[in-house]
């Protein structure tokens, strides 16, 4: 079949999807005023959107594995670029940037600057020198250019293998999350459980047609995607500035929301509540310093209220949470040093007034303001330089017919992906104005049920709380606490719209998981298989067994991914943000030096993967509470999650180095590179 006559036939069905789905959500908005129950709803929205994904992979199902790794070579550019922007939309950029927005500002802004920026890196630098190269997976391009393709090129290979799997990996955990968190808001399933169920979906289409499946279902995604961002957004736009195009709007309402900032930073009853805070995280303070006999005091009382509730024959549930409270104190002091800490930083945090939304960098004094600055350039460059290293994303070059229509889909997913991007910043704006003008203010009396919703998510580590801190009855800024990655998904019920729209943004939540989650699967599994089992273990495999290994594989990563991401690893932002650093600092420096420079050899490759890695991973042990860290390690007062810019230098320098100390690469490696950048 054509090119035109293949692009037409799949317009027409995507035109029909687009209608079918448009018909499907004014049914169920009649529905709903016909009094069905929003548990239903949200059933629907799973079950229709999980049975959808289902049937193209079935579909699209094949054995073949041209088909099954790079889909026939044979997408066009645009609908291979509305895949790729599905791939890229994740859940981090649906459901956690316009939290991160929300919650620091102009800071949150170098999100949309380096993954937008990182795209033009990959147009630029590397996307049609894969394409020229017309294999299958990055780990292949690496060592065909560093080892001739054979067993010289193993070494290569096997470490952008690891470099593959564990990036990929770490970036999947945070999809799957995701996958978990909106299952059990618009479900009810418990959050596990929730897990298991997105990750049915993700089976069904990435395990039966590998790349051809997951190609045509991220197209559907976008459509998706895009309609459930854009009409809470737009709505939110026509309620608070009179106008449907947030892009436009939200400057209108950002001097509204300025002034109502400096209005509560001076509020009596605001400072009144900070002063709590303030006072708590000082606590916490004094009872650091008097460790361990602060410690050992705490836990002889935690143990004498136990003892008295139990004395005087108190209630079952007095009884279970005293007991709980018990469990709960640290078992040591070192455990309660950490701990306390936590508590104190939260405290002090929660004890600053509002930072203004639209001020670059606000600080304390100069030196606070350039730490921001400067860790606002570092997380634009890490994200650029991830983004230009994904294995997942890059992938997606080797699917177009050709160099020039690799090219141009770079265009079209960099328009797709601009059309949600520019209205994320309209959406933090708008959310939050409506948060401080309406919510802040209110009686805890009739606080809106959204947020007795979110709450009960995870009860353990609640996305929102509210308490009458200093219990007037009224709710005050400091009040509240809330998750960033609950913003989106709530915005629906935040700005009063109707359930169905809360189904359809979790939808469309859901897709941006999926989407994302079925290309990093697949990196995987085809890194393994056709990386390591092929390429090295087996190569006289034959291609049904090829692909039957890599659907197993895909299998395997995916329930280690899964119970991985029942544990509550971190917020999703974060375990993104690490999954770029890892990305940029092990393969950045190999794949560009290795297209734009002859004299980059074997032995410098796998100096610079090996070094830029470890420089990353070492400085985000090192730096990140979580991990063990400790921030006073931080070097130039960088973020963990900006570690790529020690880690791609670091590996640029070393793969030079080591270069030019060690002998020439052979010819068979400079023509390729010829090869790759002669004209088509």
């Amino acid at each position: 079949m054509s090119g035109g006559r293949r692009f037409r036939r799949l317009s027409r069905y995507y035109l029909y999807f687009s209608a079918c789905f448009a018909v499907f959500l004014i049914a169920l908005t009649m529905l709903e005023r016909e009094g069905m129950p929003r548990i239903w709803i949200g059933y629907l929205f799973m079950f229709a959107t999980i049975v959808l994904y289902a049937g193209i992979g079935v579909f699209s199902r094949t054995s073949n594995v041209t088909e099954y790794y790079v889909a026939g070579r044979r997408v066009p550019a645009m609908f291979n670029g509305m895949a790729t922007a599905a791939d890229w939309i994740s859940a981090a950029s649906f459901i956690s940037l316009a939290g991160g927005l929300y919650l620091h500002g102009f800071d949150g802004l170098a999100y949309i600057l380096g993954w937008t920026g990182g795209y033009c890196l990959v147009a630029l630098l590397i996307a049609p020198y894969l394409r020229k190269f017309a294999q299958y997976t990055i780990p292949d391009f690496l060592a065909a250019r560093y080892g001739g393709g054979g067993a010289r090129g193993n070494p290569v290979r096997l470490m952008a293998v690891g470099a593959t799997i564990i990036v990929s990996f770490t970036y999947v955990v945070a999809q799957i999350y995701a996958v978990g968190l909106i299952a059990s808001r618009f479900t009810g399933v418990d959050f596990s459980v929730g897990i298991f169920l997105g990750l049915a979906s993700i089976l069904v289409c990435s395990f039966l047609g590998g790349m051809r499946a997951i190609t045509w279902t991220q197209v559907a995604q976008y459509i998706i995607i895009l309609v459930a961002f854009l009409i809470p957004t737009m709505w939110l736009s026509v309620k608070h500035a009179d106008n449907p195009l947030p892009q436009v709007a939200y400057g209108a309402v950002l001097p509204k929301l300025a002034a109502r900032e400096a209005q509560l930073a001076f509020d009596p009853k605001e400072l009144q509540v900070r002063a709590i805070f303030r006072q708590r995280a000082d606590d916490y303070a004094a009872r650091i310093k008097a460790l361990p006999a602060s410690w050992e005091e705490g836990k002889l009382d935690a143990q004498r209220r136990l003892d008295a509730v139990r004395l005087r024959k108190g209630s079952l549930i007095d009884i279970r949470a005293t007991e709980r409270e018990l469990m709960a104190y640290p078992k040591s002091a070192d455990e309660a040093a950490r701990r306390w800490a936590e508590m104190q930083a939260a405290n002090e945090a929660r004890a600053q007034p509002p930072e203004p939304h639209a001020t670059p960098f606000p600080g304390a004094d100069a030196g606070q303001s350039d730490i921001r600055r400067n860790n606002f350039l570092a997380l634009v460059f890490c994200l650029m330089l991830g983004t230009a290293a994904l294995p997942h994303i890059l992938m997606r070059s080797y699917t177009t017919p050709s160099v020039r229509e690799t090219r141009v889909s770079v265009f079209w997913t960099l328009f797709f992906i601009l059309l949600v991007y520019l209205t994320i910043p309209a959406l933090a704006v708008l959310v939050k104005y409506d948060i401080y003008s309406h919510l802040v203010g209110s009686n805890f009396a009739n606080l809106p049920t959204w947020i007795s919703y979110w709450a009960n998510v995870d009860k353990l580590n609640p996305l929102i709380a509210i308490a009458d801190i200093n219990r007037d009855g009224i709710v005050q800024l400091a009040e509240i606490a809330i998750d960033g990655d609950v913003l989106v998904l709530a915005t629906p019920e935040i700005g009063g719209l109707p359930y169905v729209i809360s189904g359809l943004v979790a939808a469309g939540g859901l897709a941006a998981a999926l989407s994302t989650a079925d290309g990093l699967l697949l990196a995987i599994s085809n890194a393994l298989s056709h990386d390591v089992y092929y390429k090295v273990v087996d190569p006289a495999a034959s291609t049904q067994k090829r692909v039957t290994i890599s659907k197993l594989l895909l299998l395997a990563v995916a329930f280690i991914a899964a119970y991985a991401a029942s544990q509550k690893p971190g917020d999703i932002l974060s375990l993104v943000g690490a999954a770029f650093s890892l990305a940029g600092s092990a393969l950045f420096p190999a794949l560009v030096l290795g297209v734009f420079w002859k004299r980059a050899n074997r032995a410098g490759a796998l100096a610079g993967i090996v070094s830029g890695f470890a420089v990353c991973v070492y400085y985000m042990l090192h730096t990140n509470p979580i991990l063990g860290g400790a921030v006073a390690g931080q070097w130039f007062h960088i973020a963990p999650i900006s570690a790529g810019v020690f880690g791609v230098p670091a590996g640029m320098a070393v793969l030079v180095l080591v270069s030019l100390l060690t002998r020439a690469p052979d010819p068979l490696n400079t023509s390729f590179i010829d090869h790759i950048r002669a004209p088509e």
